[in-house]
């Protein structure tokens, strides 16, 4: 399976080189990786590897921690496999070639761009600042989304992420109109725990989301959560 697994070490020539050699021996395939952060003799990097399915994750956890001044922040399974730069300008080509579903294709892809499990775009209702605890309704979905998926409080509406009391970790992306909101989600599964969303990843979704919306446009005011069905 391809799981991301990210860590914190030391910004030292050999660290990172350590990481990788521990991964090779703990039974991992390296296909990428990416630098979050560097900063005060600190970096966070993301590394997306193949993992024997069989395998225990234990066994990684355990190498990685023998090495000095390293810490595991988190490793969850990855959606699809990593490709080349110029995805996100690849995505937003597609939602200006086809606008009329350009928000359907933003929300699937979000979850394989953040390796997040599901995403959704939920509208907020326009009146959400005098109203207490106005509960944002699911208007588009992504494929692995749950039917009801339990979302976390987006208001006020500004980009950030943040974690459930359960662990579901969020990163929240508002598009500047019509109440609408882009949720991706990583879920807390044991034995994986997944890190939660970093600052250059909040800073990505709300960068695609704002591209999104001025693409999109007044076709965004049309948008509304699905009718509820009662049932007979």
């Amino acid at each position: 399976m391809l799981l991301r697994v990210r860590v914190t070490l030391p910004d030292r020539p050999g660290t990172l080189g350590q990481v990788a050699r521990t991964l090779g021996i703990s039974g991992a395939d390296i296909v990428q990786v990416v630098v979050l952060e560097r900063l005060g003799g600190r970096a966070v990097d993301d590394f997306t590897v193949v993992w024997p399915g069989a395998a225990r994750v234990e066994r990684l956890l355990v190498g990685l921690a023998a090495i000095p001044g390293v810490q595991v922040d988190g490793v969850w399974r990855a959606i699809g496999t990593p490709t080349a730069t110029g995805q996100d300008a690849e995505l937003l080509a597609q939602v200006a070639g086809n606008p009329a579903d350009g928000l359907a294709t933003l929300v699937d892809a979000a979850p394989g761009l953040l390796a997040a499990d599901w995403a959704v775009a939920a509208v907020v209702p326009l009146d959400w600042a005098s109203r207490i605890g106005g509960d944002p309704t699911v208007a588009r979905a992504s494929w692995r989304a749950p039917t009801l998926p339990r979302l976390p409080e987006v208001t006020p509406l500004r980009a950030r992420a943040l974690t459930a009391a359960d662990g579901t970790h969020y990163a929240i992306a508002p598009f500047g109109r019509a109440g609408l909101v882009l949720v991706a989600a990583r879920d807390d599964s044991a034995p994986l725990t997944p890190a939660a969303f970093h600052c250059t990843e909040v800073d990505r979704l709300a960068q695609l989301v704002r591209a999104s919306a001025v693409i999109l446009g007044d076709r965004l005011d049309l948008v509304t959560a699905p009718p509820v069905v009662a049932g007979g």
